[in-house]
C-alpha cells in the first residue's frame, strides 16, 4: 500500500517517464531490465524503460506536439533544427533511425544525411 509520500514521489517522477517514453508498474511485477526506484526506504515504484526504436518514436511525437504541426509541414530551417536536436540525443545510433526521421520530416534519407553533413561542417 502506498502513502501519501509515495503518491507525491510517483507524481514528482512520472512526467520524465512519460517525456522518455517509460511506463511506470507496481515494484513487485518489475522485470530484470526495469528500473525500481526507492523513497524513504522503500520501493514505490518501477520504471519500464523504451526499446530504443520506440524512444525514438516518441521524440518525435513530442517533437510535433511542441512545434503543433506535423514535422513534414516545417520550413527547411525548422527541420534542420530537428535533425539537430535528434543527433544530439543519438537518434542516428537507432537501426533505422535515418529512414525513421526522413519519414516523419517527409524528406528523403538523403536530405537527412545533407542535413547532418551541413551540420558537421558549420
Amino acid at each position: 500500500m502506498t502513502g501519501s509520500g509515495d503518491e507525491s514521489f510517483i507524481a514528482a517522477v512520472k512526467p520524465l517517464v512519460d517525456a522518455m517514453g517509460g511506463d511506470m508498474l507496481p515494484p513487485d511485477e518489475a522485470g530484470p531490465d526495469d528500473v525500481v526506484l526507492s523513497w524513504e526506504g522503500a520501493n514505490v515504484v518501477a520504471v519500464r524503460l523504451p526499446q530504443l526504436a520506440d524512444s525514438l518514436d516518441h521524440i518525435l511525437a513530442a517533437m510535433e506536439r511542441r512545434q503543433g504541426m506535423p514535422l513534414a509541414d516545417l520550413d527547411r530551417r525548422a527541420k534542420q533544427e530537428v535533425v539537430r536536436v535528434l543527433e544530439a540525443r543519438g537518434a542516428f545510433s537507432v537501426r533505422h533511425g535515418v529512414e525513421t526521421v526522413a519519414g516523419a520530416l517527409g524528406v528523403s534519407r538523403f536530405t537527412v544525411y545533407n542535413y547532418l553533413n551541413r551540420e558537421k561542417e558549420g
